[in-house]
């Protein structure tokens, strides 16, 4: 019952920048954490960085330093700030949500991708 729409996705240049946002709507209630996972051809899906609902984040080693993960709860909206990209992190990004009700349980869910290119 939870829906995420990314955007954001580019083709960009080798050191160039973007800005993925992800905004939540539905029963988004209960909320633990948001993130951003990638999934490179041939490759799996793999995390890129998280973020808690007391704003704790966390990042991937591959993108420490140039990434940035950040929210806006007004909005419902994560973000992620990408700086200095390299042809390798090109890749379908996907956004994830987790909750966990009061009545126990975890649930996770995913928006449909939106496509990094980083080429020249």
């Amino acid at each position: 019952q939870v829906q995420l729409v990314e955007s954001g996705g580019d083709l960009v240049q080798p050191g160039g920048s973007l800005r993925l946002s992800c905004a939540a709507s539905g029963s988004i209630f209960n909320i633990v954490a948001m993130g951003w996972y990638r999934q490179a051809p041939g490759k799996q899906r793999e995390l890129v960085a998280t973020i808690t609902s007391g704003g704790s984040t966390n990042y991937a080693d591959s993108v420490k330093g140039r990434f940035t993960i950040s929210r806006d709860n007004g909005k419902n909206t994560v973000y992620l700030q990408m700086n200095s990209l390299k042809p390798e992190d090109t890749a379908v990004y996907f956004c994830n949500l987790q909750k966990i009700p009061p009545i126990g349980g975890r649930y996770s869910y995913w928006g449909q991708g939106t496509q990094v290119t980083v080429s020249s």
